[in-house]
């Protein structure tokens, strides 16, 4: 595809309000451009068809080269592999939570009762239940 100036010329000025001169030294710039990306454009295109050469001289299917990984064609939503690690993954998370609960179970202290609301409530208490009961605190 060749570069037409007057057809650019005309697309900046609509776009921007800026008059380019087809002299400007930007048309360069786009000029290099576009052939930098033809050239690379073209290095794909061959790559691709030396890939596509070798199963099309025998009539067979396309063989990906080694190392590449085949893009699974399974409508099911999750492969064999999946399923296992993302039963794995459930696992370690119900386990990590378990010992989480544990742990806290095991090395946290129950709040107690404020000593002044204690206080009060014993002195609700009658004289016979205060007194057991003060002397199994001092204990």
């Amino acid at each position: 595809m060749a570069l037409d100036p007057q057809k650019l010329r005309l697309h900046v000025f609509e776009k921007t309000g800026i008059k380019v001169d087809v002299d400007d030294p930007i048309f360069a710039l786009v000029a290099l451009n576009e052939a930098v990306l033809e050239e690379a454009v073209e290095r794909h295109l061959a790559r691709l068809d030396g890939a596509h050469a070798p199963a099309a001289a025998t009539g067979a299917a396309y063989v990906p080269p080694p190392g590449a990984r085949p893009i699974p064609t399974s409508h099911e939503p999750f492969s064999r592999r999946e399923l296992r690690l993302l039963a794995a993954a459930a696992g370690v998370a119900v386990l990590t939570a378990a010992l989480v609960l544990i742990g806290q179970a095991i090395f946290s202290k129950p709040a107690g009762i404020p000593p002044a609301k204690l206080e009060r409530a014993l002195q609700t208490l009658d004289a016979k239940t205060r007194a057991a009961f003060e002397a199994e605190l001092t204990r």
